[in-house]
């Protein structure tokens, strides 16, 4: 079997998995929430821009000029349906710009374009159609990344420059993987760039071999997004469910008060600190600094750090994490909350990841969660 075989069979069975995953969410619990239903529509263009691709290069179509040469660019609509997915997972869709009202009259648009473009050389026996055909499409894809690029750095600008619309989300989602899907992406666009290029550098000829590298990294980053997503956003309505069980929300430590202390002596700055971070909660908060800490306080970082050192015998980052290990603790053995996985209650106790937390229960029990919580229900 050589690449090209390999290649073929890659696209076919790719996919024949997204129109499953496709399927299976559609009819899922959680297949009516806005954002499952973009990144629902996100696998399925990418799953019939690979059949269509198979198609294609099987030459299924080669007889019949119409069938041939309409090749439908769903390609055009794989960074909207991202950036509808994000605004939605975000929930900050009300203050967001719809941009599919513009994006899907262009693609229907460009549709329309290569139609017109059949229907004319549909009967022409002196121009070279193919290599016609191919300097368009190469024209039409420059726009479609054009377009695609514009609304991957908006979308990236969304994420990064303005968290102060959805710091709801925050408080249970440190959003990491979408980070890491942005970062995988820009490579994704590298590659469309150099495809691109080597089609000018053959003169349109057997170009289709410099697409090899690009779908199939866009074929697997768009699945890992699409199981990454339907895994979040699982964890994420466990986590509002237990929160709201645990009758308490997301704490903002920049705006939680306490009283000054009233005099200056260490041993009153750590119990004023103690008290607070028991009585708010403020170790839930993944994101909880010593700075963020002192200006709660109003004590200098450094100094509040020294004076934690000096009655707890801990750097800042272990003594708050006892804190979480012990509500973790509580939620662990707790048959109010049995029915949560290990990894919510972990998330909840203000931990950033599941790794972190299995790794910090380890050093501070000398067991991970799972046993712990066997140890203890039985």
């Amino acid at each position: 079997m050589n690449i090209k075989e390999i290649f073929n069979l890659f696209l076919l069975i790719s996919a024949i998995h997204g129109f499953l995953f496709s399927i299976v969410i559609l009819f899922s619990k959680n297949g009516r929430e806005k954002s499952m239903q973009f990144i629902n529509l996100l696998v399925l263009v990418v799953s019939l821009n690979n059949i269509q691709s198979w198609i294609l290069i099987k030459d299924f179509f080669i007889k019949y000029f119409f069938l041939d040469y309409l090749h439908i660019p769903w390609h055009f609509l794989i960074a909207p349906f991202f950036y509808m997915f994000l605004i939605h997972y975000l929930e900050i869709e009300k203050r967001s710009k719809n941009i599919l009202k513009i994006i899907l009259p262009i693609f229907l648009f460009i549709i329309s374009i290569r139609i017109s473009f059949v229907f004319f050389f549909s009967d022409s026996n002196t121009v070279d159609i193919a290599h016609l055909f191919e300097k368009y499409t190469f024209l039409e894809e420059i726009f479609s990344l054009l377009i695609s690029l514009t609304v991957f750095a908006y979308s990236f600008q969304i994420l990064s420059k303005k968290e102060k619309l959805f710091t709801k989300i925050l408080s249970f989602d440190n959003l990491k993987w979408i980070y890491t899907f942005f970062k995988l992406g820009l490579f994704t666009y590298l590659f469309w760039i150099i495809a691109l290029a080597i089609s000018v550098a053959l003169n349109f000829k057997e170009f289709i071999y410099s697409y090899y590298p690009l779908r199939v990294l866009t074929t697997v980053l768009i699945y890992w997004i699409g199981y990454q997503a339907i895994m979040q956003l699982g964890l994420l309505k466990e986590r509002k469910n237990l929160r709201k069980q645990l009758n308490f929300s997301s704490i903002d430590i920049n705006e939680t008060l306490v009283e000054e202390p009233k005099d200056s002596y260490k041993k009153v700055i750590f119990d004023n600190t103690e008290a607070l971070i028991v009585e708010k909660k403020l170790f839930i908060e993944p994101r909880l600094t010593a700075d963020s800490l002192a200006n709660t306080v109003d004590v200098n970082a450094v100094k509040l750090t020294s004076i934690i050192k000096l009655f707890s015998d801990k750097n800042f980052s272990d003594y708050i994490n006892e804190f979480r290990i012990e509500f973790a603790k509580e939620l662990l053995v707790d048959e109010a909350y049995k029915n949560y996985t290990i990894t919510s209650i972990g998330l909840e106790s203000g931990f950033n990841s599941k790794s972190s937390f299995y790794a910090t229960f380890k050093k501070h029990t000398g067991l991970t969660p799972t046993e712990y919580q066997k140890s203890l229900l039985k």
